[in-house]
């Protein structure tokens, strides 16, 4: 069973008095944090840490647990020095009402830290005023460099910002590397071929944790296997764009894409974007670059990667590896269905078709003129531990709708959870807007439990749905299997897909003009058509297939670097039982390898923790890993 479901959580519901002194309150938490205790909490209360104080991500629940972690973190870390952060608010969220506070911390263990903290409270049943939610964050590993600025290349020192060189002691700077239209001159340590981090891949997830670490004063390299950064988006279909707004896509260090760019960034913007930033920045970068194999030399500590760059072979070894190879690293997965013909390599017969792959045929406005005048299948996604695509299914359909084709249809296998994006948006842009600092928002919206999200969001998109029931009463009226009260943490952070944000093509769909067949599934192909288990044909001269991906890369992982490495590493995505991400931006398992990835606001965010591990680790002073989990002791009734 999925872990959220298990987990307890509640949104408060006492009133907030009105007469309430804020600032008194919260001096008095402020006061309580140098020695927190059980009493302080209220008993569905839930603590998040990213690497404060765990050196890891981590939440706990209830009263007992929390009071015990924190009096075992606080021992090592010596947590001191809370100061409130700007001024309290009220929150009211509908039935439910909190006071949050926000202070910044620091630690005097080994290393020594500068955090983020928020406290939110409110008065119990008997008015007393209790903690039910207590985040921390990681900001800075003190007089070290920052890891949320780097000056860009061509531009004078700002003052604005600590990045005296003197403070960085290790990863220091020697010979440019050329690498195509651009040099670097991040630091290259030991010999020409040794960095402190290699990384691999050069999309949002690489491109961010390869800033970070120039921020930090560490010699790295990204390795790239496209010809230009920016292509892992510019070589996907020609209609492709996010489904999250732009504030979201920014890159670390600025805003990435001005107010110039359209609010839901096309590939080519994404693409144009990276580039600008990868320049501005001075990246260390290593294009049409792919690692054949590789391995972990255990005595040496050291990573030694065979790769081809330019087309000949050679070697380049590092410290530590980051593995950011993004979903385009994943296995695609094409039902096998009987009486297969055609060669699979021609848009004439049937293809595996994902976002990735979509290049083959080059479906868009501007090159799908060889299709027009054929019916058009697209199998959607389907129900499973494997990943699904529901988004793609979507995109390509209404790619070939706009294009001229004569007919599509999609044949749908099992339920879809579809999200209007203007629900979304309510709230989303409550966090993510110009007036606000990207690094605020991500703090803000990255450290909320996950079990929490899943509570707040699933309430706020349910009414909403609630409120226009017309809108999926004519999805379900053309045959579209519908979940009409999903849980959208359930496909972004388990099933990494399954639903579908809404930018357009269920209208189409509600309206007829792409078919859905749901009743029955294909099971045999026909000379022009698929025949499905009920007896019903659905002609298709081209079929497609948006089925998904076999997506733990923990198998790409043994497929390069050998299954030893791989023992040592966990699995990438899906949840723990504290409803933390396994694998993905923290301690994998092996000293030195780190997973990487995600959608671009994680890509972006969760980068700059991986960096200060690296940091710490070089430093010789690595972040402390609690891997205690005190019991959770539950009030009656509450579980």
């Amino acid at each position: 069973m999925w872990s959220l479901l298990n987990l307890p959580c509640e949104l408060p519901t006492a009133a907030i008095p009105d007469f309430v002194h804020l600032k008194s309150l919260a001096d008095h938490f402020l006061l309580a944090l140098d020695d927190l205790q059980e009493e302080h909490f209220a008993a569905g209360a839930i603590w998040r840490d990213l690497f404060a104080l765990t050196g890891t991500t981590r939440t706990f629940y209830t009263p007992s647990s929390i009071a015990a972690a924190w009096q075992a973190t606080a021992s090592t870390h010596l947590p001191s020095k809370f100061v409130l952060e700007g001024e309290p608010r009220v929150v009211r969220a509908g039935p439910s009402a909190w006071v949050d506070i926000s202070f910044t911390f620091e630690t005097s263990g080994t290393p020594a830290t500068i955090d983020y903290g928020y406290i939110s409270v409110f008065p119990d049943a008997g008015g007393k005023w209790k903690i039910w939610l207590m985040r921390t964050v990681l900001e800075q590993l003190t007089s070290q460099p920052n890891v949320d600025f780097l000056q860009p290349a061509n531009e004078p020192l700002t003052t604005v910002e600590e990045t005296d060189s003197a403070s960085i002691s290790n990863g220091t700077k020697h010979n440019p590397r050329e690498n195509g239209e651009n040099a670097s001159s991040n630091g290259i340590a030991n010999s020409d071929d040794y960095f402190d981090c290699v990384i691999i891949g050069g999309g949002q997830a690489g491109l961010s944790v390869g800033g970070r670490l120039k921020a930090l004063g560490i010699s790295y390299v990204i390795l790239e296997k496209h010809e230009n950064v920016g292509d892992n988006w510019k070589s996907r279909y020609e209609s492709t764009k996010l489904h999250t707004v732009r504030e979201f896509a920014h890159l670390p260090f600025d805003r990435t894409f001005p107010a110039s760019y359209p609010e839901f960034l096309t590939k080519d913007n994404l693409a144009s974007g990276y580039r600008n930033w990868a320049t501005k920045y001075d990246i260390n970068i290593w294009l049409s670059t792919t690692v054949t194999s590789g391995g972990w030399n255990s005595s040496e500590k050291t990573w030694n990667l065979n790769v081809v760059r330019d087309g000949k072979k050679s070697s380049v070894c590092g410290g530590n590896l980051v593995f950011a190879v993004g979903s385009n690293s994943q296995f695609p997965l094409s039902p096998t269905y009987e009486n297969k013909v055609g060669d699979l390599q021609t848009p004439s017969a049937v293809l595996p078709f994902t976002r990735e792959h979509t290049k083959v045929l080059r479906i868009g406005k501007e090159n799908t003129g060889l299709w027009l005048e054929q019916q058009t299948l697209v199998r959607t996604p389907f129900l499973s531990q494997r990943q699904s695509l529901t988004p793609t299914a979507h995109d390509i359909a209404d790619d070939m709708l706009t294009a001229g084709l004569a007919s599509v249809t999609m044949v749908q296998r099992s339920k879809t959870y579809v999200v209007p994006v203007e629900h979304y948006r309510e709230t989303h842009d409550r966090v993510y807007k110009e007036s606000i600092p990207t690094t605020m928002s991500d703090r803000l919206f990255f450290s909320s439990p996950a079990v929490l999200g899943r509570l707040m969001g699933s309430r706020s998109l349910h009414a909403k749905a609630r409120n226009e029931p017309e809108r999926f009463d004519a999805l379900e009226k053309a045959g579209f299997l519908l979940d009409r009260e999903g849980d959208l943490s359930y496909y972004l952070l388990e099933r990494f897909g399954g639903h579908y944000m809404d930018v357009g093509t269920s209208a189409k769909i509600a309206n007829g003009l792409i078919k859905v067949k749901s009743d029955s599934l294909p099971v045999r192909f026909t000379e022009d058509a698929l025949e499905c288990a009920n007896g019903d044909h659905i002609r298709a001269d081209v079929v497609v297939f948006a089925t998904g991906f076999i997506g733990n890369l923990r198998l790409v992982v043994q497929d390069l670097f050998g299954p030893s490495v791989a023992s040592q590493v966990d699995d990438f995505w899906g949840l723990d039982d504290e409803g933390e991400l396994k694998g993905a931006f923290k301690p994998s398992g092996h000293p030195a390898f780190w997973y990487h990835g995600g959608a671009v606001g994680q890509a972006r965010y969760m980068s700059r923790f991986i960096a200060l591990q690296i940091k710490a680790k070089l430093l010789g002073t690595p972040l402390p890993v609690y891997k205690s989990t005190p019991p959770r002791v539950f009030s009656v009734g509450k579980k």
